[in-house]
């Protein structure tokens, strides 16, 4: 099976109730909160060393039994230019995706370099919820 690494959708940051330990590397989160300033629509959503992914997203990759990771509650905030920009928009819900896979054997895991590595199978499930803005490359 091929591999690749993702470099999702930057659309904010770590939130300001995010609790990491940032002793270690990477960082380790224990509670994620997540702000969006500007989201593109992609379905899967980085701010290192956290990645967020909508909750039907996440559904399909359940149903398929994709494995390497497990979802977890998370706090989403919007900026007030995001208000602005879009005051109409309605987010999807979103859920943290904790990734606990070894890269290149589970559909997720983490390389060495902190990067994300996703197999095709559940890169092509993502593809299908929006991955327009990911960065993706050979693993």
């Amino acid at each position: 099976m091929a591999f690749y690494y993702v470099e999702p959708e930057v659309a904010g940051g770590l939130g300001k109730d995010t609790v990491l330990d940032s002793d270690v590397h990477p960082p380790t989160v224990t509670r994620l909160h997540y702000r969006i300033i500007n989201w593109l629509g992609d379905a899967l959503l980085e701010s290192f060393p956290a990645l967020i992914i909508t909750q039907e997203a996440a559904h399909a990759l359940n149903e398929a039994g994709a494995s390497g990771f497990e979802c977890r509650e998370v706090e989403i905030t919007v900026s007030d230019s995001f208000k602005e920009i879009y005051p109409e928009r309605v987010l999807p819900e979103f859920l943290w995706l904790s990734v606990t896979g070894k890269a290149g054997r589970s559909d997720f895991g983490i390389a060495d370099d902190s990067r994300l590595v996703v197999s095709e199978r559940a890169l092509k499930i993502l593809k299908t919820f929006g991955l327009d803005n990911a960065l993706v490359e050979d693993y």
